[in-house]
């Protein structure tokens, strides 16, 4: 809510304040404007959500031999569990030994154990992880042996890392709860030691800190049982089985979950001295003597004297504000880090820019949330216009830090204008911004209550709340109906005498517009909650393209067909995954006449600059899985830098399965293969 400022008149030659004001804000809007759109044009690529790179063996390929394994690799570093990696043969029975784990140590992959003795057919890879920026991701893929085969697994069905529905549900609303009770928690607390120090005398204040505390307790502890079920898509049955929270515990997640609990301990101290410094009444200055009335210096003396005694008597008050201050932004900035550091801020670029800017985004968001639940309950019991101006101030900061981090945020996250209407994300982030502008209509509509109420010395002051003595006979029960009915009445007229006070048309309807900012606040917290379990714009188009080759049906892609007397190129491309030149690019293969009997044998490495790499080791062999014929391997001659040459012998027609084993450093190695038909 802006601060209201109070009409003046303008001097000739300069224009009127209010205009003035005017032009400043289109012109800081239009910087900011300016602004958002160099930083979405110069985005570049980033990674949040978890993506699945490459397979080994690659995905819908057909392989010679059973592998002894399935290696993943993903773009960032995952967390696995005991079935976070399972191959299921084509009649749905599992084939792999369990128990996945990283291979050679590296995080952003994942391996798993085959059988030995695996027939020829069709095998399902399904996977679940858990990406570093704690979100849950899954998939599944194919991959043949000799030759595909039918399958009665569904890569459909096992595609994508939907939780259980009511988990799902149960996660999201526990998160929603946690950001709101936190707002309340900080915002309350803030509102209190910067602008109303005398509300924590007040019941009702008193009442929203204990809630917020409560319900943060309660969120966080719920979203903790939470997290195994929700991870792995079991039932709601699962949130009481305690290994899986152990094992919740062991994650990022887990680790800022416990953390939080650890420090709302402390927030329950910190509340507990702030209720009883502040709530206790300054002591009263000593009287000084009064001085002869003809004694102009010594009513000076006097005044002043009185003075001094007053701050002495408030400075108690003023230093446990000041250490209830600093606690109050150490337990906000560690509060919010427990957020921050588990969620999309933590990964991705500029991550030493990002999990500050997160901080200050979460923060500024309590103090304006809170603070309006918090001047709802201060204009209910009275408060003066001073108070709601120093909250404006307060108020306007806060929206203005939201609207610079949320800019930071939004370029983070998106990547490109067309991410904001063409993702999930884009699309979610268009609805916080357009409830965030009601937000700012009403606040404008508050400023104008504001106004009126400065503008009315009667309404401005703060109202004392009455004393209202006990009706004599309330405190026993009569025997007479109509008489005990009466009493009743007077004792709810009692209670709410000194609340009612303060309601003043002014005041009320200032209230009024400072409740539907509250409302408009609860959707932003559960638009933002979405956000958070949402994919950034940036990598929604590499999870969606891994999510269609992933997804692409049991059968191997068709092999080109080959025409006798004609030459025949297969391009395969390759990546060892490791750090030379020479670990990335495109190996091709030139078969001639591609017929039965002997063929001339081409093989070019190629790195992704398109010029010729060299490599330690390559092998070049050639399989008939249909006839259980080969591996065939060709000796290869040198012909130049990345440049081989040989003789093939393939004896029969049918579907080949060409194989190239490169290896570019001692221990980076991979082997891509690719079909064709001869014949």
């Amino acid at each position: 809510m802006e601060k209201a400022a109070h009409p003046r008149t303008a001097r000739p030659g300069t224009a009127h304040p209010r205009t003035a004001r005017r032009r400043r804000a289109a012109g800081l809007i239009g910087m900011l404007g300016a602004l958002l759109a160099l930083m979405l044009a110069g985005a570049g690529p980033a990674s949040a959500h978890a993506t699945l790179d490459s397979t080994d063996p690659a995905q819908n390929s057909v392989v010679a031999t059973a592998p002894q394994a399935v290696t993943l690799t993903f773009s960032e570093t995952v967390s696995l569990s005991g079935d976070s990696v399972r191959v299921l043969d084509p009649a749905g029975k599992p084939v792999d030994t369990g128990n996945p784990a990283h291979a050679d140590g590296k995080g952003d992959t994942a391996r798993v154990g085959l059988n030995s003795g695996l027939a020829n057919g069709t095998y399902t890879v399904a996977w679940r992880a858990v990406s570093e920026d704690s979100h849950p991701v899954g998939g599944a893929f194919t991959f043949s042996i000799g030759a595909p085969s039918d399958t009665s697994v569904s890569t459909t069905a096992l595609q994508g890392a939907e939780a259980d529905g009511l988990v799902a549900a149960l996660y999201g609303t526990g998160r929603t709860v946690a950001y709101a009770a936190f707002a309340l928690l900080a915002g309350v607390a803030a509102f209190v030691l910067v602008c109303w120090p005398a509300g924590a005398t007040r019941r009702p204040v008193q009442r929203l800190l204990m809630t917020g505390w409560t319900a943060l307790l309660a969120s966080t502890v719920a979203v903790l049982m939470l997290r195994g079920p929700y991870e792995r898509g079991t039932g709601v049955g699962q949130a009481l089985d305690l290994s899986l929270v152990r094992t919740t515990l062991d994650e990022r997640i887990g680790t800022a979950l416990a953390a939080r609990l650890l420090l709302l301990a402390a927030a329950g101290i910190f509340l507990s001295l702030l209720v009883g410094q502040l709530g206790q009444p300054p002591k009263p200055a000593t009287p000084a003597a009064a001085a002869p009335a003809e004694d102009e210096d010594a009513d000076a003396e006097v005044a002043e004297l009185r003075a001094l005694e007053q701050r002495a008597a408030e400075r108690p008050q003023r230093e446990a504000r000041l250490g209830l201050g600093v606690a109050w932004l150490v337990l906000a900035v560690a509060l919010s880090a427990t957020w921050v550091g588990a969620d999309h801020a933590s990964v991705g670029i500029q991550v030493w820019l990002a999990l500050p800017l997160g901080i200050l985004h979460l923060i500024a968001m309590a103090l304006w949330l809170g603070g309006l639940a918090s001047l709802l309950v201060a204009l209910r019991e009275g408060v003066g216009a001073e108070v709601v101006d120093r909250f404006s101030k307060i108020a306007f900061g806060s929206v203005a830090v939201l609207a610079a981090t949320g800019i930071y945020q939004s370029w983070r996250g998106l990547g490109s204008w067309g991410a904001l209407t063409g993702t999930e994300y884009g699309k979610l982030l268009l609805v916080k911004s357009g409830c965030v502008v009601v937000m700012l209509g009403v606040a404008w509509i508050s400023r104008s209550w504001l106004a009126r109420l400065r503008s009315a010395p009667a309404e401005a002051a703060e109202v004392e709340r009455a004393e209202v003595p006990e009706p004599v006979g309330a405190a026993a029960r009569s025997e007479d109906p109509v008489r005990q009915a009466q009493l009743d009445r007077q004792r709810a007229a009692t209670a709410s005498a000194g609340r009612e006070r303060g309601l003043t048309p002014t005041r009320a309807g200032l209230r009024r517009s400072v409740l539907v900012e509250a409302l408009v606040a609860v959707a932003v917290l559960v638009v933002t909650t979405m956000l958070t379990n949402s994919p950034p714009g940036r990598v929604a188009g590499e999870i969606k393209a891994a999510g269609t080759t992933a997804g692409a049906g049991s059968t191997a892609p068709a092999a080109p067909q080959t025409q006798p007397g004609r030459t025949v190129e297969l391009k395969l491309p390759y990546d060892t995954k490791g750090r030379t030149p020479n670990a990335k690019g495109t190996a091709t293969v030139t078969l001639d006449p591609a017929g039965t009997g002997p063929n001339e044998v081409k093989l070019a490495l190629d790195g992704t600059n398109g010029k010729p790499v060299d490599v330690p080791e390559v092998q070049l062999a050639f399989t008939l899985p249909d006839r259980d014929l080969g591996p065939l391997p060709v000796a290869l001659t040198p012909a130049g830098t990345g440049r081989w040459s040989g003789t093939a012998q393939l004896p029969l027609a049918g579907t080949w399965v060409v194989s190239v084993q490169i290896r570019s450093s001692d221990i980076d190695q991979t082997t891509p293969t690719q079909q064709f038909k001869i014949g």
